[in-house]
């Protein structure tokens, strides 16, 4: 799944949206804290999907979804939902289009939902550009945007900034572009490039101020790194793996941190953790837990207590497990539990 795929709802339990199959499936907590559902659900009804969902979730604790689905022979089209509580079942998923009006998958998609709680969903279009389409202010869901770039990665970035407005990073040969919003419900435009070679599948966003989107990427030499435009790009410390970096902020002991999460080149989950927006301070990896397999996932949310929570999924061999920050000093974490 793109996106954070363990969350928190309004209620406060936490859900996970997992791929199975032709399905997406989530499973939730039966109360905050837990225990756990027994048996996951599928989302958004019988409709056969393609792999490779995305998960977006909005300030009132919505989520939203979107995949692609096969439609008629050779060709497919993108799907939206929307899961409102997770004691609730999500909607049906919604017909939403092709940004080529037709035409076979073009890219996984990628979702954001601003302030007003309205989703935004991207993909790149059959010209490597990006597409965007996304639900009206007044209801409704509007026409396909061509957002432009040129030879844009399939992994897009988005984020939803403090302010409720939506950013959008994506990387392109020697360069990672940016979108911003200029206005509510207004078709983000191209503001600043940053010139980088990125490794692909590499990008997460976070909203880590009021002034401030930082995205998280790792370079050609191995370094993850974050970069705010309007700044230079930071080197944090040697990534601790080949895959994509989660991040979150939480408090620390009476500090705003950015908690960083990496399935890392042994197996195990690497997690770092520094001040938010001060990476000259510096960061290390510790690791945690169980090897897991290659194609294992890596997610953080926070609880209904502002604590981290982390989860790991396996397509593969289908086990989900989680674990949860101690009541102690630093960013101890209790032992790895199988749900």
């Amino acid at each position: 799944m793109n996106g954070d795929w363990l969350i928190r709802g309004r209620d406060g339990r936490l859900t996970v949206y997992l791929p199975s199959g032709e399905a997406v499936l989530c499973r939730a907590e039966r109360g905050p804290g837990g225990p756990w559902e027994d048996v996951p659900r599928t989302v958004g009804g019988s409709q056969k999907l393609h792999p490779g969902g995305a998960v977006g979730q909005g300030t009132d604790r919505y989520a939203h979804l979107a995949a692609w689905r096969p439609t008629v022979r050779g060709e497919s089209g993108l799907v939206h939902t929307t899961h409102f509580r997770p004691r609730l079942a999500p909607l049906d998923w919604v017909p939403i289009g092709h940004p080529d009006k037709q035409g076979e998958r073009t890219g996984p998609p990628a979702v954001a939902v601003d302030g007003p709680g309205r989703g935004y969903v991207f993909v790149r279009n059959g010209a490597g550009r990006v597409s965007l389409r996304n639900q009206k202010v007044r209801g409704g869901w509007g026409g396909w945007h061509d957002l432009g770039g040129e030879d844009v990665g399939e992994q897009l970035a988005p984020v939803a900034a403090e302010s409720g407005r939506i950013e959008l990073y994506a990387s392109a040969p020697g360069a990672i572009l940016h979108w911003v919003q200029e206005g509510d419900g207004k078709k983000p435009v191209p503001a600043e490039t940053l010139e980088v070679a990125v490794r692909p599948g590499t990008l997460r966003a976070l909203a880590t101020s009021a002034e401030h989107t930082t995205v998280f990427f790792t370079d050609e030499s191995g370094d993850l790194c974050a970069w705010r435009p309007g700044e230079k790009p930071v080197s944090l410390l040697a990534a601790a793996g080949p895959g994509p970096v989660r991040a979150v902020r939480c408090v620390i002991e009476g500090h705003d941190c950015t908690v960083l999460a990496q399935r890392s080149s042994s197996g195990r989950v690497a997690f770092a953790a520094y001040p938010t927006e001060q990476e000259p301070a510096g960061a290390w990896w510790t690791e945690s837990g169980p090897q897991l397999p290659s194609d294992a996932l890596v997610a953080l949310a926070l609880d209904e207590h502002g604590e981290v929570v982390a989860a790991t999924f396996s397509p593969s061999t289908g086990t989900l497990r989680l674990a949860r920050r101690k009541d102690e000093p630093g960013l101890a974490l209790t032992a790895w539990r199988e749900l």
